[in-house]
């Protein structure tokens, strides 16, 4: 419920000066600023306001402006497909980053990677749905939040309802998460996941955090490295590579429930960011791998210079 609470006190000023801005044709005027980023995956200019509100705010701030931004009948399941791997990707940054950061990964280069990676892989499903017509169907949503909302009075209605909704499905997801901690499915998740890593570049007692993060998402990935990583016994260009991964694949349970349930394909959001996450992850690496220790700690991992001179990285050189 404390989740609950903080979220209510974060998305509601969001979600009513959003609706106040709309009402004032505010929304109208700025969304052509906008129109060279969505344009680039034929989505509707005004979602490039859900989605920096889902970058700077969390997942959750961005979700119930969608509908409200852009009728259901408007898009199509390519578009909240397309626009959900924008959000998978990166949202609430600067709580998670900061995270991120102190495991020691610096914070402009773990940033840019994060959403890159994210505007990239969007790009991908954009030209696929282009090219061949793979997921140009209308949208069939099971929950729209905030939908077609007309007066004031339907409008506090239907926020109410989405606040109600959030809650049911909050509570869903999170014991869904505590019966795989205690059944040992968590564990056995871990397991299948642990050669995925390995294809992906991450070795040794990193793979253990990125699983973490994979499935309960960076804050809880990213929390439990810091004191490992401050510990010096996971060599740095590990570190950063499982902080890639996690920032490529986070919270794959709950995230994904999440953008299926507002419309999105659950082979793009799920398996296809997966297949993502490896591949690029494993191309990142590849080039981390390869660059000379100060160039590594100077540009991607900065921490590594406040630490012992006797803790070594992965290549052998001082951190």
């Amino acid at each position: 419920m404390k989740v609950y609470a903080g979220l209510l006190r974060l998305i509601l000023p969001i979600v009513l000066l959003t609706e106040v801005l709309i009402r004032l044709g505010v929304i109208a005027a700025i969304a052509p600023a906008f129109e060279p980023v969505m344009s680039l995956y034929g989505l509707p200019p005004e979602l490039g306001l859900a989605w920096l509100t889902g970058m700077l705010v969390g997942f959750f701030g961005a979700i119930p402006l969608i509908f409200t931004l852009v009728p259901a009948g408007q898009l199509s399941v390519a578009d909240i497909t397309i626009f959900s791997a924008l959000l998978l990707f990166a949202h609430a940054l600067p709580i998670e980053q900061a995270i991120i950061r102190r495991a020691g990964p610096g914070l402009i280069a773990s940033t840019l990677i994060r959403v890159g990676g994210g505007m990239f892989y969007a790009a991908i499903l954009y030209q696929l749905s282009a090219a061949s017509g793979w997921l140009d169907r209308p949208l069939d949503a099971i929950w729209q939040p905030m939908a077609q909302i007309q007066g004031w009075g339907s409008f506090l209605l239907g926020l109410a309802e989405t606040m109600g909704w959030m809650l049911v499905i909050l509570l869903l997801l999170g014991w869904t998460m505590e019966i795989l901690r205690l059944t040992g499915g968590i564990d056995l998740l871990g397991r299948i996941v642990d050669p995925v890593l390995r294809l992906a570049g991450i070795r040794g007692e990193a793979r253990y955090f990125a699983v973490i993060g994979t499935f309960l998402g960076v804050t809880y990935g990213g929390g439990l490295m810091i004191q490992e990583a401050q510990s010096g016994r996971i060599p740095p260009r590990q570190i950063f590579g499982a902080c890639v991964f996690m920032g490529f694949s986070h919270s794959l349970i709950e995230d994904t429930a999440i953008v299926m349930a507002l419309g999105a394909d659950g082979m793009a959001v799920l398996w296809g960011r997966l297949l993502f996450a490896i591949v690029a992850t494993a191309l990142v690496m590849r080039i981390v791998d390869r660059l000379p220790s100060g160039v590594f700690h100077r540009w991607l991992f900065p921490v590594a210079r406040d630490r012992s001179p006797a803790v070594t990285g992965s290549d052998g050189g001082t951190a």
